[in-house]
């Protein structure tokens, strides 16, 4: 997306930059000579494995960059958690657009299906726990999160999950419990691989829980959410397999009926309208 404008994520990364001193990064001699505060933008350019031109152009509010250039930026500028999200709120990247397997799509049936579930939010998982569809209630649901294409980006990565899981060291156990499944299944998955380093490197909370090691039995998910215009809600949370899509998961979050969080379900609903 080379046309986009974006001065806020160059004002960003200029002001990250002059910050950042070369001997926190092992950059040694000739500093008397700088003609700049912080690294030079061909230092972060190579820090983060990236073309000067590029980088150069980022700084100038132009572009906007994958998640992997993110994440490289991350690094290159020694990035807190704060910084970390705010770089990604302000990035808002895009999709790698690489070469791939087999993208996954969710049938019409299916679909057809969410669209014609209006009591409960509904969403649609894939392997890798990508959000491949939502039904409109559970638009609704997301709708403050900004990474809310995965949910192990939603729980570890987004500003709105803390507030969002309001059992979040469960939703974050559950998280890694699913993470952990998938990569058994599937160990050699660059798309998972990719996933785990991002989060490693982003996320302490992350980096804490999957040292932790497997643990064995069923880890609930959660039954407490928050929405900002709504408030609380107290939801059940079903999972079904879909069997013509193997690795596709049917959630639905459905509340208990003639209950308030089933009243603000419906109170919810009107922000679909």
């Amino acid at each position: 997306m080379e046309g986009e404008r974006n001065p806020a994520l160059g004002e960003f990364l200029r002001a990250r930059r002059a910050l950042l001193r070369p001997e926190q990064v092992g950059l040694t001699g000739g500093d008397r000579r700088r003609r700049v505060p912080g690294l030079s933008r061909d230092e972060v350019a190579r820090r983060a494995g990236l073309s000067p031109g590029y980088y150069a152009r980022l700084e100038r509010g132009h572009g906007r960059p994958t998640r992997r250039t993110v994440a490289s930026l991350n690094r290159a500028l020694c990035l807190d958690e704060t910084g970390a999200l705010e770089l990604h709120r302000l990035a808002r990247p895009t999709v790698d657009r690489r070469p791939r397997g087999h993208a996954e799509r969710v049938s019409p049936s299916v679909l057809a299906l969410l669209d014609d579930w209006t009591a409960a939010p509904a969403y649609v998982l894939g392997w890798s726990n990508d959000v491949l569809a939502r039904n409109a209630l559970a638009v609704a649901l997301h709708s403050g999160f900004v990474h809310d294409d995965n949910l192990f980006r939603m729980v570890f990565l987004d500003p709105a999950g803390r507030q969002f899981f309001r059992d979040w060291t469960t939703a974050a156990r559950a998280a890694v419990h699913d993470l952990r499944r998938a990569t058994r299944y599937a160990p050699d998955d660059r798309r998972l691989r990719e996933l785990i380093g991002e989060l490693s490197i982003t996320s302490p909370e992350f980096r804490r829980l999957w040292a932790e090691g497997e643990r064995r039995g069923t880890i609930p998910s959660g039954r407490h959410f928050f929405h900002p215009s709504v408030g609380e809600l107290e939801l059940r949370t079903e999972v079904l397999a879909i069997a013509s899509a193997p690795g596709q998961r049917l959630v639905a979050q459905p509340a208990e009926p003639r209950s308030r969080s089933a009243d603000t379900l419906t109170l919810l609903s009107t922000l679909v309208i």
